[in-house]
C-alpha cells in the first residue's frame, strides 16, 4: 500500500468511528502518518475530556484502522 492509499483507508476507518464519537459530542481527526506504520489522530469535542478516551483509543479507534490498514503498529492521540 502506498502512502495515498494509506491515508485514504485511514479516513475510511475514522469516518467508520466518527458517528459513534459524534453521538456523544466528539470527533477525530488524522494528524499524519509516520513511515506507513505510526498513526497520529486528535480527538475532539467531548472527547478531550471524556474518562474513557483511552479506552475508546484502544478498543474503537486503534482496533478499526488495523483493520482497515494491518500495517499499522502504533495509533496515539495527541493533544
Amino acid at each position: 500500500m502506498n502512502k495515498e492509499e494509506i491515508i485514504l483507508n485511514i479516513e475510511k476507518a475514522l469516518n467508520e468511528i466518527r458517528p459513534f464519537l459524534n453521538s456523544d459530542g466528539g470527533d477525530i481527526s488524522l494528524v499524519e502518518v509516520i513511515d506507513d506504520k505510526h498513526v497520529k489522530v486528535r480527538l475532539e469535542g467531548a472527547c478531550t475530556s471524556c474518562s474513557l478516551s483511552m479506552s475508546t483509543m484502544k478498543a474503537g479507534v486503534e482496533t478499526t484502522i488495523k483493520k482497515f490498514v494491518p500495517q499499522i503498529e502504533t495509533v496515539e492521540n495527541i493533544a
